[in-house]
C-alpha cells in the first residue's frame, strides 16, 4: 500500500512540479503598495496590468471610508453565525434588493464567495436525473460544480452554437429514454475571462423556442462592466429576461469579497433553504456588506467610470491591433496578447518585461494553453491613462520582435536575470 504523502510527493501537478523555480516570481508574487495601475514588486514600481479592479474602486476615497466605517461600527465578526440561524440583517438585505434592481431579477441571495457559491448552486440545482450542457471553456467553479454532479454532462465546444444544439438534442434523447424525469440546464459565462469573448447568450436565450433548458449564467467579469447601466452581458445583448440564473462576483468590479445569485423570487428562496455551503456557514461579514453598498452606489451614479473602462480598453486593443498583435477574439475589455514560443521563451520574456521594461501582466502557457502558445493578458481599468497605454503597446513591440528574433531563447537571456529569480 502506498502512502498518500508519497503519492503527493511523486506528483506535484502540472503547474506544482515547477513552484521552485517559479514562487515569488511568476507564481504568488506580491505586489505592494495603493492598488492602481503602478504597484511595487520586488522594490521596483511597475506598470500593473494584472489586477480586476475595472472601474478603480479599490482605493476611491468613499470606498475606503465606507470600508473603516463599516469596521469601525461593526467589527469583523458581526453578524455572528450563519444566515439562516442568526447572522441576517437589515443591511444584507438592502444589498440584495439593490443587486436584484441592477440585474433586473426578482430577488438575489449573497454568497461568502464566488467561487464556491457556483459549485454550492449547481449542486442545489440539478439532481441525478437532470443533464447540464456546459460551455467547454467555462471556469473552473462552473467545471468543479459540474463534475459534483451526479447525473449526465454534456459540454459543447466554446461559443459553438451549432455543437450546442448536438449536445441539447443528446441531453433531451436521454431525458426521455429515462422516463422524463429529469430536466435541462445549460451553464455558460457572460464574459469569458481568459479569451475576453462574450458568451453567445442571445443566441441560447433564442433557443430556448426549440428546446426546454433553464439558462444559468456566470457574469463575474461582466457585472458592472457590461451594459448601459452596468447590469451585465444580458443586458448589453439585449438578453438579461431570458437568463434564468443569473451570478455575479465582488471580486472584480466591486473590488471586494463576495458574491451573488439572482432569479425568481421561488428560485432564490429554493436556494437559501437549500444551498449548503450559505446553509453551513458564517454570513457575509458586515464590513464587506456595508462597504458592497457603497461600491454599488457609486456603479449606479457614475457611469463615467465604465466610460473611462471603456476608453482605455478600446485604445489598449486598437494599439496593440495597429501594431501586428493577436488579440484573438475578444469583445469586451479583457485583452489577451497571442505569441508563439516555448516555455522558456515565455518564462524569459516575462522577466525581460518585468525588469527591464517595468511592466507587470500575467502570463499563460502549456497545460492551461496548448504547447507552442503564449498568452499575455492585459486587464484595463478605468485608472490606466493614455500614456500607460502607448508605453504598453511600444514595449510589446520591442519584446514581440526580441521573441521571433531568438533572443528570449533560454541560453541567453536567463543568464543576466539569474538574481530576479
Amino acid at each position: 500500500m502506498k502512502d498518500i504523502f508519497e503519492k503527493i510527493k511523486a506528483n506535484l501537478g502540472p503547474i506544482g512540479e515547477h513552484a521552485k523555480e517559479s514562487h515569488g516570481y511568476f507564481t504568488f508574487p506580491k505586489l505592494t503598495g495603493d492598488i492602481n495601475p503602478h504597484m511595487e514588486f520586488r522594490g521596483k514600481k511597475l506598470l500593473n496590468w494584472s489586477l480586476n479592479n475595472y472601474l478603480g474602486l479599490a482605493n476611491h476615497p468613499d470606498v475606503r471610508k465606507a470600508d473603516v466605517e463599516g469596521a469601525e461600527k461593526f467589527g469583523l465578526a458581526a453578524p455572528m453565525g450563519a444566515r439562516m440561524m442568526s447572522g441576517n440583517s437589515d443591511y444584507h438585505e438592502a444589498l440584495e434588493k439593490g443587486l436584484s434592481e441592477l440585474v433586473k431579477k426578482e430577488d438575489t441571495i449573497l454568497c461568502n464567495f464566488g467561487y464556491q457559491a457556483m459549485v454550492s448552486a449547481i449542486d442545489a440545482i440539478v439532481d441525478r436525473h437532470d443533464v447540464i450542457v456546459y460551455d467547454a471553456e467555462s471556469h473552473a467553479c462552473i467545471l468543479d460544480g459540474v463534475r459534483l454532479h451526479m447525473g449526465k454532462r454534456y459540454v459543447f465546444k466554446h461559443n459553438d452554437i451549432e455543437d450546442f444544439e448536438k449536445q441539447m438534442v443528446r441531453a433531451n434523447n436521454l431525458i426521455k429514454e429515462n422516463g422524463n424525469k429529469g430536466a435541462i440546464l445549460v451553464i455558460t459565462e457572460g464574459v469569458f475571462g481568459m479569451r475576453g469573448d462574450q458568451g453567445k447568450l442571445k443566441e441560447i436565450v433564442a433557443l430556448k423556442k426549440k428546446y426546454s433548458f433553464r439558462l444559468f449564467v456566470d457574469d463575474a467579469h461582466g457585472i458592472g462592466t457590461m451594459g448601459p447601466k452596468g447590469g451585465g452581458t444580458g443586458e448589453e445583448q439585449n438578453c438579461q429576461d431570458g437568463i434564468d440564473i443569473y451570478f455575479g462576483t465582488f471580486a472584480k468590479s466591486f473590488a471586494l469579497i463576495g458574491g451573488f445569485i439572482s432569479s425568481t423570487k421561488e428560485i432564490i428562496t429554493y436556494l437559501r433553504y437549500n444551498m449548503r455551503s450559505q446553509i453551513f456557514a458564517k454570513s457575509l461579514p458586515m464590513p464587506l456588506v456595508y462597504g458592497a453598498l457603497k461600491r454599488l452606489e457609486l456603479l449606479n451614479a457614475h457611469p463615467e467610470y465604465r466610460t473611462q473602462l471603456w476608453v482605455i480598453a478600446k485604445s489598449l486593443q486598437k494599439g496593440l491591433v495597429d501594431a501586428g498583435f493577436n488579440i484573438g477574439d475578444t469583445n469586451t475589455m479583457v485583452t489577451p496578447v497571442y505569441m508563439n514560443g516555448s516555455i522558456p521563451e515565455a518564462t524569459n520574456m516575462v522577466i525581460d518585461l518585468r525588469e527591464n521594461f517595468g511592466i507587470f501582466c500575467s502570463m499563460v502557457v502549456y497545460p492551461v494553453i496548448p504547447k507552442g502558445m503564449i498568452i499575455l493578458r492585459l486587464i484595463p481599468t478605468a485608472l490606466h491613462t493614455a500614456e500607460d497605454v502607448k508605453y504598453t503597446v511600444d514595449s510589446f513591440s520591442k519584446i514581440k520582435d526580441k521573441l521571433y528574433g531568438g533572443e528570449y531563447k533560454a541560453d541567453k537571456i536567463r543568464e543576466g536575470f539569474s538574481q530576479a529569480l
